[in-house]
């Protein structure tokens, strides 16, 4: 009984799927060429932009230039949907207080982000310039 029963089920599912799809043609033929083509970047693409926007949002502090301190500061973040960056932390210290809590400040002031899923770390690099 369960057998017909489930049977019978599946044919009404199918019946009803063909007379949906034969009504709607014009909407299946769209769908799938604007879903081939994603309208956002890459996540490869929005990484860059986070890093670049971290970057050029990021001030050196004038007492470590005086101090000549330099260094990379690793920073984790997750990007809420209004493109905000939550949770960030230092993972791994540039050995320079100061450096690190102007890494963390760039990151909250690189705002709007792309959105990307999950967590990220991301390096932030700080470097005098050479003089010339």
């Amino acid at each position: 009984m369960r057998r017909l029963a489930a049977a019978f089920l599946l044919a009404v599912t199918f019946a009803a799927a063909g007379s949906a799809v034969a009504d709607s043609s014009e909407v299946a033929a769209v769908i799938p060429s604007v879903d081939a083509r994603p309208e956002t970047p890459s996540v490869a693409d929005r990484l860059a932009i986070i890093r670049q926007r971290i970057q050029s949002a990021l001030e050196y502090p004038p007492l470590a230039r005086l101090r000549k301190s330099g260094g990379d500061a690793l920073v984790r973040f997750e990007i809420d949907h209004t493109g905000v960056a939550r949770e960030i932390e230092v993972v791994r210290s540039s050995g320079y207080p100061l450096l690190d809590e102007s890494a963390v400040r760039a990151v909250q002031n690189a705002k709007p982000l792309p959105w990307v899923y999950g967590p990220l770390e991301v390096p932030v690099h700080f470097e005098l310039a050479a003089p010339r």
